[in-house]
């Protein structure tokens, strides 16, 4: 199995997010990796590392989650690998729900979000972004 973090949805994976079922509820798995140090697309000096720049987002983050009737279910550090094997371990694992994929695609569309997007992009170094839907 090939594992690669990414910052962005390829454009085979951008668009299956917008066909089929835009309406059902889905949790987005986020596997992290941070920088070890931020690096802001505009050049400010920092001394943040990217976990720090990434928790700014992260706090910013709950608000437009709540603005589309998301909401954060999980968030916490990676401690060890209980079964499998992977070159490296991710450093954070957070799960956050939205009421569909309309919505998530509205809140990642939004201005003020993708203002708080450069404190993501500063302090990622890369992820896995899995969508889960309920059993039905």
């Amino acid at each position: 199995m090939k594992v690669e973090n990414k910052l962005r949805p390829n454009a085979k994976q951008m668009a299956g997010f917008l066909l089929g079922d835009t309406k059902t509820t889905i949790h987005m798995v986020n596997l992290l990796k941070f920088k070890d140090k931020a690096e802001y697309k505009d050049g400010r000096q920092t001394d943040l590392t990217g976990q720090e720049a990434y928790q700014i987002y992260a706090k910013e983050v709950q608000e437009h989650l709540q603005k589309v009737g998301g909401k954060l279910i999980f968030s916490g550090v990676v401690s060890r690998l209980m079964l499998g094997e992977v070159e490296e371990l991710w450093d954070w694992v957070a799960i956050a729900e939205y009421p569909s994929r309309k919505a998530m695609r509205s809140m990642i569309m939004d201005k003020d979000y993708r203002k708080s997007e450069e404190h993501r992009n500063a302090g990622l170094a890369g992820q896995l972004n899995i969508e889960t839907k309920p059993h039905q």
